[in-house]
């Protein structure tokens, strides 16, 4: 990645940072999940309302590091109007991207990403990983409707990015 291109991903994920797109409870919202990274303190609430198979709106709140609020923020503009499969598909795109699992043959990620390939370089910092996943998986667990809550660290066997459920 050229220093330029990385340096306007940090504009981007700064800005995301500064002005969440979407920030606060929903009004209305069909379903909701709270998700915890007790290493850096990142808690996030999504909401979300499903019309049918639709996500038509969704929101976050809680506090957090830079790329846990820009990517809950990023999220919040990519899923809004897509199907349930569309998101579970970006979902794992997105985890890819992060965990370094998603690049093309050329290192590039993958251009079903747009806006959201700005977070290409977090898996070169581990801890940064959960930051960038945990509104995802909290996304998902809302999904789900299953009513857990979602934390990075759910035991010391887990290696997992965010994808456990609080016990």
């Amino acid at each position: 990645m050229t220093s330029q291109l990385r340096e306007l991903y940090q504009e981007v994920i700064l800005d995301h940072s500064r002005k969440p797109r979407n920030f606060g409870p929903l009004e209305g919202a069909t379903a909701q999940a709270d998700g915890h990274n007790p290493l850096c303190g990142d808690r996030a609430t999504v909401f979300i309302h499903v019309d049918g198979d639709t996500v038509t709106d969704v929101k976050f709140q809680g506090a957090g590091c830079s790329i846990s609020t820009a990517s809950a923020s990023m999220m919040t503009e990519a899923i809004k109007g897509r199907s349930r499969a569309e998101v579970e598909a970006l979902f794992s795109r997105f985890h890819a991207l992060v965990t370094r699992d998603g690049a093309a043959g050329d290192g590039e990620p993958d251009p079903a990403l747009g806006k959201l390939a700005v977070f290409s370089g977090v898996w070169e910092f581990p801890v940064r990983v959960k930051c960038a996943s945990l509104p995802w998986h909290t996304l998902k667990a809302a999904l789900d409707g299953d009513g857990h809550s979602v934390s990075t660290e759910v035991s010391e066997s887990s290696s997992g990015d965010a994808g456990g459920h609080a016990r």
